[in-house]
């Protein structure tokens, strides 16, 4: 199955879910796409040692199944950059991502 998951928010334990569901599925055999959006992009602000964010994101990028995109608009309102394992995106990548997707999730 290809899983889209949409984080817009930056609650750290909804981030965290989020992405051990992501890993769960990825040790399902499914393809995972994360979209971040809103203040989604600034998700890793919220990592912990409760809710490990971190850590989940390294597994998660273990996987060639796995990608991580970046709204570059919602990036550049909050002076970020797009990084190696987060890539600066555009509404296109997230229809595309929506498109191509068996099932869609929102954080």
């Amino acid at each position: 199955m290809k899983l889209g998951i949409i984080i817009s928010q930056t609650n750290p334990e909804t981030a965290w879910n989020a992405f051990r569901l992501a890993n769960f599925s990825i040790k399902q055999g499914d393809e995972v796409k994360i979209f971040l959006i809103s203040e989604g992009v600034e998700y890793e602000a919220g990592s912990s040692e409760k809710y490990n964010i971190q850590k989940q994101t390294t597994e998660f990028l273990k996987s060639n199944s796995a990608k991580i995109l970046a709204c570059g608009t919602c990036l550049k309102l909050r002076n970020r950059e797009a990084t190696n394992t987060c890539l600066m995106s555009s509404m296109k990548d997230l229809y595309e991502l929506i498109k191509e997707s068996d099932k869609i999730l929102t954080f």
